[in-house]
């Protein structure tokens, strides 16, 4: 019988009904009329005064109230109510442990549970599920395993919500293996148990072992639902597996789950991880309503496929769809902002997230890092990773790589050191920069000790890109013999680029000898390359053996091999503008320019290397040729376009030749300006008649 109660009309807050009658049981009262303290502690003064504060399920209501369901910033008032319980069962402890857990605080979750052992207070099966899952949160694998005891010990071992918890703890802890026996060995298993397991897996990164697991669900007909799916649609993504991924989408089109936003995404983000990025676009465009994971998963497709104009196309509109980037999209953006060169874009992110306060993570810290070095701002590359918080390998990778290809290769040594001192232990690609920096500064023997430890001292077995890294230096520094007779006693094969890197160290050092066996070796690997023949006869040319070098270019045209026609980029307000050698008739501003440069330049010096014309170019129209090389066009509309001491950039698919190399350094000088330039193998800065690769590249 409801007790009638003799209180104002306005007992409670005005965002709580008026209420007449205090109902016997006060359940619905406190967890849902309640919406503030102030409602809530009228409604706990109330019970005081009748004495039903003490019944258990009162209690563990109005601690879920103020635990969890009222709007607070603390816990405190929920802990004073606890306190104030005589000898509190497992549900008051239940709550407030769940509290914690949910509040990111599982460290006091288990100092509760640790409280709840010494005073011998009963657990029951609603104890574990929420103890477990902080121990999931704290990666607590330790206690994660005593509870695992208590589990047993109290007899809780059969329950299958219990075990299904279980299950998710181990695997989030990396223990995937125990995970796995604690799966096997239930008696009974629901879809929750399978889903725990599949998202163990996942999160372990045996994507292998997902699919084997689908496999065996199937075959004992075991009903899935779209988690299941999605997990191992994660695993299709990963593994390349795009039969089961195709028999899954076909499986969702029977079944109707086309508007399962989830599912579909998974598909999207499965299809562009697999390569299939038109097919991941037409399931992205018939989806009614997309999250900002849906457009992530699309724009990192594009990105992964190198398809970084569309990506950052549709990057914009995901802007004018008024949705907020996350993480993943800002790393996708600027991954396609480093390889395309557009500074202003990557910028634009950079500003966007200091705006947005976004916590600059060890992976968004890495991709601004490699975006800023790729666009030649080494300086705020370094600003970058000394403001981040927390830096793991791929980070001090990052910062390597970027100041040895940007010519800084006594800082790139230096930032390797300090990894080494902070016992941040480095990857195969760490090695790469490192090795890359030894031969920037001419580190020989500091080269021969960094490649050796790779596998005495890491266990790093070398791979092609690390042998590159030694004929590198060694060939930079003259010892081209040395060189070739390391790249003949490599334990694997030799590619195409390990000839190639020898190459250009005997056009350095006008070693015809062994360029000649170099390009043997190359034509067998990539007889169609012009590149190869155009360096031989160079160096031909350089000693002096110029009807072998004309006989060599003449191969070119002999064997129909097609040359890549030159391209460059330069960005200015936003918008990149391309120039391709001598094919810019709509641009005659742009070859005014050009010939104004040069004729500024000659007067400081310049003298046009007509050797880098093109082949078919006739004699008296080989120094016009070589003026119209498509950097030079890029760096000469830059001038024009641009305020005097502007920094010019620009973005090259081939390798500088060496008349754009030398007009360059004049340029900088003459102007006064620093021009950047981003070839195929490294980035040149050059800045008062010099350049960052000391001439060699």
């Amino acid at each position: 019988m409801a007790t009638t109660l003799n209180l104002p009309v306005n007992i409670l807050t005005p965002t709580t009904p008026t209420i007449f009658e205090f109902p016997e049981n006060p359940k619905t009262l406190i967890l849902q009329k309640c919406k503030t303290i102030k409602d809530l502690n009228q409604v706990r003064a109330h019970l005081v005064k009748t004495g039903r504060h003490h019944h258990p399920k009162i209690t563990e209501n109005l601690l879920e109230s103020a635990a969890i369901l009222l709007p607070s910033t603390s816990m405190d008032y929920a802990l004073s109510i606890f306190d104030k319980v005589e000898n509190p069962d497992a549900a008051a402890y239940n709550v407030i442990i769940r509290a914690f857990t949910i509040n990111q605080s599982p460290q006091k979750a288990l100092i509760f549970f640790k409280q709840m052992v010494e005073n011998a207070v009963p657990f029951n099966e609603f104890t574990f599920p929420s103890i477990l899952k902080a121990c999931s949160k704290l990666r607590g694998r330790k206690e994660g395993k005593q509870i695992h005891a208590h589990i047993v010990k109290c007899g809780f071992g059969s329950n299958a919500h219990v075990l299904n918890t279980l299950i998710h703890m181990y695997a989030n802890c990396g223990e995937i293996e125990i995970a796995r026996k604690v799966f096997d060995g239930m008696s009974v298993r629901d879809i929750f148990s399978w889903n725990s397991l599949f998202s163990g897996y996942t999160k372990a990164g045996c994507y292998g072992e997902v699919v084997k697991l689908f496999s065996d669900m199937k075959e004992l007909g075991v009903v899935f639902n779209d988690i299941t799916l999605i997990s191992v649609l994660a695993a299709c993504g990963r593994l390349a597996y795009v039969e089961l991924g195709d028999w899954i989408a076909e499986y969702i089109r029977i079944n109707g789950f086309n508007s399962n936003m989830n599912l579909v995404t998974a598909l999207v983000d499965m299809y562009a991880k697999c390569g299939e990025v038109d097919k991941a676009r037409s399931f992205f465009d018939q989806m009614d309503a997309k999250d900002v994971v849906a457009w992530s998963a699309m724009i990192s497709g594009y990105t992964q496929a190198r398809r970084c104009n569309e990506a950052l196309d549709l990057f914009n509109e995901m802007q004018m769809a008024n949705l907020e980037p996350s993480e993943a999209t800002m790393v996708s953006v600027l991954s396609c902002c480093a390889t395309l060169g557009t500074l202003e874009m990557g910028k634009w992110v950079h500003l966007y997230i200091k705006k947005k306060k976004m916590k600059l993570t060890v992976t968004l810290g890495t991709a601004l890092i490699d975006f800023y070095a790729k666009c030649g701002l080494i300086d705020t590359a370094v600003e970058v990773f000394r403001t981040m918080p927390v830096k793991n390998v791929y980070s001090w990778t990052a910062i390597i790589q970027g100041l040895a290809n940007n010519g800084r290769g006594k800082s790139a040594l230096e930032f390797y050191q300090l990894m080494r001192e902070g016992n941040v232990e480095p990857n195969g690609v760490t090695f790469i920069g490192v090795l890359s920096a030894c031969s920037h500064v001419g580190l020989v023997d500091e080269g021969r000790k960094v490649f050796k430890s790779m596998s005495e001292e890491f266990g790093i077995e070398p791979r092609m890109e690390h042998y590159g890294g030694m004929v590198d230096i060694l060939g930079r520094d003259g010892l081209i013999e040395e060189a070739y007779q390391f790249v003949k006693k490599m334990p694997i094969q030799p590619n195409a680029v390990i000839w190639r890197i020898l190459l250009a160290s005997c056009r350095a050092h006008k070693n015809v000898e062994i360029a000649e066996m170099a390009v043997e070796h190359l034509v067998s690997l990539e007889p169609m390359h012009s590149g190869d023949y155009i360096l031989l006869s160079k160096i031909y040319a350089l000693v002096g053996r110029f009807d072998d070098a004309m006989r060599t270019r003449s191969q070119i045209k002999e064997k129909g091999i097609k040359r890549t026609p030159g391209c460059s980029l330069i960005e200015l307000e936003g918008k990149m503008y391309e120039f391709l050698a001598e094919e810019n008739a709509d641009k005659l501003e742009v070859y005014r320019a050009t010939e104004d440069m040069i004729e500024r330049i000659k007067s400081a010096g310049y003298v046009p290397n007509t050797a880098d014309a093109r082949l078919d170019a006739e004699e008296d129209d080989k120094e016009t040729a070589v003026s119209h090389h498509s950097e030079k066009l890029a760096i000469a509309f830059g001038i024009l376009k641009t305020p005097p001491g502007t920094t010019i950039r620009i973005l090259k698919n081939l390798r500088v030749c060496t008349d754009c190399h030398n007009a360059a350094k004049l340029i900088s000088k003459v102007y006064n300006r620093e021009v950047i330039v981003r070839d195929r193998n490294r980035f040149h800065h050059f800045k008062d008649g010099s350049c960052s690769c000391n001439d060699y590249w």
